[in-house]
């Protein structure tokens, strides 16, 4: 896929150096995959944002996108997108669009990107953003995600940007059986860490890679 994405550069705190800068970072705090950290440079995070707060786009910090949610911390986004291309997975699903910064960096790095996004304010804002970008890889659907996308499944990997007590059987039946990789935050005892499940036919590997803290993971639409 090719983008030109030359139109989107910003100025100062929103220029391609302050992006850069952010990689250097995530680098320094382990991000070792090359080709996320290339998505990463390339995407340009303050389109994902309000104008308003488009200077602290590329601080490696979360920030508020509306309606009590966020776009992901840098770092986050790197280790659990960094997470999923352990498997080299061709076709994601993923569990809440939020900004579309997710998929984005996603759509980068395999072929097709399904996402899903129950709030319609947030779905309709992240559809603008892809077409004013030009992406042709990323599907989206205004639905609860925790129903998935099982017209689309099986997905190679699944990605969910919330936090929830238990992964959704629905969503682990549309996980393929072969070579799987799903990468979540999940809550237990008052504390959120992030989790991969790696599915191989009847084998089932599950790994903690550390305390983060997302929104829940809800159900219904808004």
């Amino acid at each position: 896929m090719s983008l030109d994405f030359k139109k989107f550069s910003g100025i100062g705190m929103t220029s391609d150096s302050s992006r850069a800068k952010l990689v250097s970072i995530l680098e320094k705090q382990g991000i070792k995959n090359k080709k996320v950290l290339s998505a990463i440079n390339t995407i340009p995070r303050h389109i994902f944002v309000d104008e308003a707060i488009s200077s602290k786009a590329y601080d490696n910090t979360a920030l508020p996108i509306g309606n009590s949610q966020t776009i992901s911390h840098p770092l986050i986004v790197a280790k659990m997108t960094e997470i999923l291309m352990h498997r080299n997975p061709k076709r994601i699903l993923e569990i809440g669009t939020g900004s579309g910064y997710q998929a984005a960096i996603l759509s980068l790095l395999v072929d097709k990107v399904y996402s899903v996004e129950r709030i319609e304010i947030l779905h309709k804002k992240a559809n603008s953003i892809f077409r004013k970008i030009g992406f042709k890889n990323i599907y989206t659907k205004f639905s609860d995600g925790n129903q998935g996308w099982p017209q689309k499944s099986p997905f190679d990997a699944i990605i969910i940007t919330a936090g929830a007590l238990e992964i959704p059987s629905s969503l682990m039946d549309q996980l393929s059986s072969k070579n799987g990789i799903l990468v979540s935050p999940v809550e237990k005892n008052g504390k959120q860490y992030l989790k991969s499940i790696e599915k191989n036919d009847t084998k089932i590997i599950e790994k903690v890679h550390g305390v983060v803290n997302f929104v829940p993971l809800l159900q219904g639409t808004d």
